[in-house]
């Protein structure tokens, strides 16, 4: 299915509007290029109110055994239990935003019966320590860019307007340092940070991982797939292929942080058009995320020093894009409101 362009006229007769508005030009600053660009993509001059729709993808990582992160890898599933219970941060924003909500685990290291509420779309108990060998096989790799792709069909199908994938994996920040340094060639120094909260030493053994990693995996003039199947997680495989998806669909996608980051440059490696239906909610604070969001050309909404994943940052950012598309619809033009423009 081959993506569609934004529409360019859409955007030129949003961008006349926001300059009809009774307000100085150019007053909104920034919520007047949010109207135009959601415009653009939806096709409308005056773009219908959104209504979201967040994935949460939960997977483990192998790389975790070789202590990466503050936490155990075991916090994965218990995380797992707390999205599809609603006590996590996402799932109360969730509900906030009154949103479509799904819990998909892809590959969380665990037995027993499934927590109610989560969708079992399991590839396998995680993914290999990529220090030692590749993270999955390029079956799984696929496999799970299908599993992204056919939940963002069912978000859509289910009349949602915009996307947004969230994230749960403890070693996940380390799998996507390594991503991103293939795809980017980005030194890991700059790339890799305190995740869920280590300290210095803890962060250079980290790093020492990731340099590890990419020297095993040495991948010359890298594929996103390769890069995807060497060092990846089963969870951002999926977010990759629900962004290429919603892409396909002329659906945009609300970007979250550091683990979205990697998704997506996959996603834009593997389809550069899907790019055009990226909006980058916020810069985590997450050593890195700058780096790979201006090496994507995408600028960040918020800035709030946020590091928890799950799409909590673009949960939060999306209530700004709302206030700037009822901006855009409901206030009155100059003629409207029987003001002189000069």
């Amino acid at each position: 299915m081959m993506i569609p362009p934004p529409d360019e006229k859409s955007y030129q007769a949003a961008r006349a509007r926001q300059d009809q508005l009774i307000k100085p030009t150019g007053a909104l600053g920034r919520l007047e290029d949010i109207a135009c660009w959601f415009a653009a993509r939806q096709r409308r001059v005056i773009p219908e109110t959104l209504k979201p729709a967040i994935t949460v993808f939960a997977a483990d990582h192998g790389v975790a055994d070789q202590q990466v992160s503050a936490y155990p890898a075991a916090v994965t599933q218990a995380m797992l239990n707390s999205l599809a219970s609603g006590q996590a941060a996402i799932a109360v924003l969730a509900r906030q935003l009154n949103a479509i909500y799904a819990v998909v685990d892809v590959g969380v290291n665990r037995t027993g019966v499934t927590p109610e509420h989560v969708i079992d779309e399991r590839i396998a108990n995680g993914t290999q320590d990529i220090s030692t060998q590749p993270a999955m096989t390029r079956q799984q790799a696929e496999q799970a860019l299908l599993v992204g792709a056919d939940y963002a069909d069912k978000a859509i199908d289910q009349g949602a307007t915009l996307l947004v994938a969230g994230e749960v994996g403890i070693g996940n920040t380390t799998s996507a340092a390594c991503i991103i340094a293939a795809l980017t060639r980005l030194d890991p120094g700059m790339l890799v940070g305190s995740g869920t909260g280590l300290d210095a030493k803890g962060r250079e053994h980290k790093l020492d991982i990731v340099r590890r990693s990419l020297q095993r995996a040495a991948i010359a003039n890298p594929a996103a797939l390769n890069a995807l199947t060497e060092l990846g997680g089963f969870e951002i495989a999926a977010m990759a292929g629900y962004y290429l998806q919603a892409a396909r669909r002329g659906m945009p996608v609300l970007l979250d942080g550091y683990i979205s980051a990697a998704a997506a440059l996959i996603a834009i490696n593997m389809e550069p058009l899907s790019k055009e239906w990226m909006f980058a909610s916020h810069q985590s604070a997450e050593l890195g995320h700058a780096l790979v969001l201006e090496h994507l050309q995408l600028k960040p909404l918020i800035s709030l020093g946020m590091r928890l994943g799950e799409g909590s940052g673009a949960a939060i950012a999306l209530t700004i894009i709302k206030s700037a598309l009822q901006l855009h619809r409901e206030m009155a033009t100059f003629a409207e409101a029987g003001v002189p423009e000069s």
